[in-house]
């Protein structure tokens, strides 16, 4: 088992896309400085498609010209296409020499259905729009990061096979790709299903070139990453509070909340770099900013016994 683990934050844009409310652009800087005052240094902060259809990430350009560079810190940003690709290169630029580190990323669904209902495209016309952004981004001094959706089942087309899922992987990481996250959209996965896709996969590509990205909709997230584990994997994909979902998936609801995670990591005595206290507090943010309860379970744990009092809950103490 890996030593240290990278906890890698979506809530920003994974999380907020899928809220109802467009949140101000100051409480989104908010946000995203809480989770870096955590130590998480992997943050999902925006994205570039097309502001009409996730209005609630429309000022992306702004949000990265405005974000806090920090030597540690890289964020990242969805990029379907060239346009997308050229907004993203404008913001850096007007964030000027001593912005922020900022990572493209790429995504394509395993089911032709869900890509369509997602991108309105084929997946091989994904990949032709991709040939567009991937090149052009590593020519540019970007990383690339890929995401292959519903990975391990489709609300629309249900099971997908695991062979197309390693091919679709494998074409992003051909492309250029540094990492490729198997995202579970619907959370129909299960530690046999990750099992077997894993030990696949992997004897293809090399651990740290695969990431998970399990939503806990059904209550197997935090089982399925201790299978991601055991197969040597060290980067996860989590969402403050459990914000977020998918709003081209039905029941997409419940992201890994990444205090959740952390707890669980902090107690089987891995490094993460974050400090539990101040995660906590940045849960409580999102949760006063998106004005409701949000449902991650070591979130409410905590901020229960905040509430009454109580000495704080230590993951540490667990090992």
């Amino acid at each position: 088992m890996a030593p240290h683990v990278t906890v890698y934050e979506v809530g920003p844009r994974d999380g907020l896309q899928n809220e109802p409310a467009v949140l101000p652009l100051e409480e989104k800087l908010e946000l995203v400085a809480a989770l870096a005052a955590a130590g998480l240094q992997r943050i999902e902060a925006g994205s570039f498609v097309s502001p009409r259809w996730i209005p609630q990430l429309a000022d992306s350009d702004r949000l990265v010209e405005s974000l806090p560079p920090s030597p540690e810190l890289r964020y990242v940003a969805l990029v379907p296409n060239a346009p997308g690709l050229a907004r993203l290169r404008r913001a850096l630029d007007q964030a000027g020499a001593n912005g922020p580190a900022v990572d493209a990323a790429v995504f394509v669904s395993a089911s032709e259905t869900h890509n369509r209902k997602n991108v309105n495209k084929t997946i091989d016309e994904t990949f032709a729009a991709f040939d567009e952004v991937v090149g052009p981004a590593l020519a540019a001094g970007l990383r690339v990061r890929g995401y292959v959706s519903t990975a391990f089942g489709c609300p629309y087309e249900g099971p997908v096979d695991p062979g197309r899922v390693i091919a679709l992987a494998q074409r992003l990481l051909a492309l250029g790709c540094y990492q490729v996250s198997l995202g579970d959209t619907v959370g129909l996965g299960t530690p046999n299903q990750v099992r077997e896709l894993l030990s696949r996969l992997l004897a293809r590509t090399r651990p740290e070139q695969v990431a998970l990205h399990m939503h806990d909709t059904r209550g197997c997230a935090l089982a399925n990453v201790l299978v991601g584990l055991e197969a040597g994997l060290a980067t996860f994909d989590a969402s403050i509070g459990g914000l977020g979902g998918c709003p081209y998936a039905p029941g997409a609801s419940g992201n890994l909340a990444t205090e959740d995670l952390v707890h669980m990591l902090l107690g089987m005595g891995y490094e993460t770099g974050i400090s539990w206290e101040r995660l906590v507090d940045a849960g409580a943010l999102a949760q006063r900013l998106v004005g409701r309860a949000l449902p991650g379970k070591a979130l409410q744990a905590e901020l229960a016994a905040r509430t009454a009092g109580r000495t704080r809950s230590d993951p540490l103490a667990s090992r």
